[in-house]
């Protein structure tokens, strides 16, 4: 029998909920392409179309507006485009703004060329400086402006000012789009609570299945002149390609699951974060948690240990059974350096991520303590040799 393993790392993906596994299954028994006409396409459609619905209401639009994708790197390719308009207006948009913490899907998957991009700073504390998007502001008055800001940062946990970033951004007649990725299902991330005009995330982070995803539109009044993926009409004529039903109906399912216990999740998990983080200090007092002083998700937890390694720390971790992050892992598995941290201010390349989620439980966070003060007392018994 395996040594059980404590996965804290829900940020990066959560284990799929028991809710969209079932919807999942069910789905696969639908026969039919959702875009025919006949009874076993009409049967796929109507799947679509309520998981739609459902998500709609959820955040607080019309069914019309969502958009389904393959995850928020799409969503976020899709949206972020000089044509974005509202309303009537066919001219261009002239500017992107790009919070400094951003996720590389929108740093390096927006559609604007780099002439036209400007990046507003953070604060000590990972959260976008409302001072600096206002001088931002008032030095671009007159151009068209776009304003792309994740609710929430993934390496850190930081909640974003989107609200009051967006009473700035209208005020200056321009239109914000928002990264939920990393908010839904883990605070308030409605159109009434966020006040953007276009939001998107992925399945995979609230408990469905990975490549699924919503970008989600504020209004009628807001149009894509030009599409990301072309061919049929799907959805709209906003994504071409046939729909994944079975993917769509279990994102729905853990949507659902997700905004039902927004409240007593986020009470549960700041519970079992505290107590993590006290296993932490107590531990290596020295350590340093990031964020800590503003508002932050109650499921992360970022935190440096002075003179340590990253990438060696998650490593001996691993071996111990217990699976982190670095919260700034690149696609060959290495750790690299935070963009967000030296936005920050701060000279350390990277730090450690403990993310919780819907399957987190006591006996994890024991386990990762267990494993923690394993690992912090070889080092410290290397440190004396020496």
């Amino acid at each position: 029998m395996s040594a059980p393993r404590a996965y804290l790392d829900h940020n990066a993906t959560t284990p799929l909920r028991p809710q969209a596994r079932e919807a999942m299954l069910a789905a696969l028994e639908t026969l039919g392409n959702p875009s025919s006409i006949h009874a076993e396409g009409r049967a796929a459609r109507a799947l679509v179309e309520t998981a739609r619905g459902q998500i709609a209401a959820g955040l607080g639009t019309k069914a019309r507006n969502v958009v389904f994708t393959s995850g928020s790197t799409e969503a976020a390719n899709l949206i972020l485009t000089p044509f974005l308009q509202r309303d009537q207006t066919t001219a261009e948009i002239e500017l992107l703004l790009l919070g400094a913490g951003e996720h590389p899907a929108v740093l390096a998957g927006h559609r604007f060329p780099a002439a036209r991009v400007e990046t507003v700073g953070l604060d000590p504390e990972g959260a976008l400086s409302l001072a600096a998007l206002a001088n931002t502001l008032q030095c671009n008055t007159g151009r068209r402006i776009l304003l792309a800001l994740q609710a929430a940062n993934n390496e850190i946990g930081s909640i974003q000012p989107v609200a009051a970033a967006a009473a700035l951004v209208h005020a200056a007649g321009g239109l914000v789009v928002c990264d939920a990725t990393q908010a839904v299902g883990r605070m308030d991330a409605t159109f009434a609570a966020l006040g953007a005009d276009a939001l998107f995330f992925s399945s995979h982070k609230i408990g469905g299945p990975m490549g699924a995803g919503a970008l989600a539109l504020a209004s009628d009044g807001l149009h894509i002149r030009e599409a990301l993926v072309r061919g049929g009409g799907q959805e709209g004529g906003r994504r071409a390609g046939t729909e994944n039903v079975a993917a769509i109906a279990g994102f729905a399912a853990a949507f659902a699951v997700a905004k039902e216990s927004v409240a007593s999740e986020t009470e549960r998990l700041s519970a079992l974060r505290d107590r993590l983080e006290a296993k932490v200090a107590e531990i290596w007092p020295e350590t340093v948690f990031l964020g800590a002083k503003g508002p932050r998700l109650a499921n992360t937890s970022a935190f440096l240990t002075p003179g340590q390694k990253t990438q060696t720390l998650l490593m001996a971790l691993d071996v111990e059974g217990v699976a982190l992050s670095s919260g700034s892992a690149c696609s060959s598995g290495k750790v690299k350096s935070s963009h967000v941290l030296a936005a920050m201010g701060l000279e350390e390349k990277a730090a450690l991520r403990a993310s919780l989620g819907w399957s987190s439980t006591e006996e994890h966070v024991d386990l990762f303590g267990i494993a923690f003060a394993g690992v912090a007392k070889r080092i410290k018994a290397r440190r004396t040799v020496a």
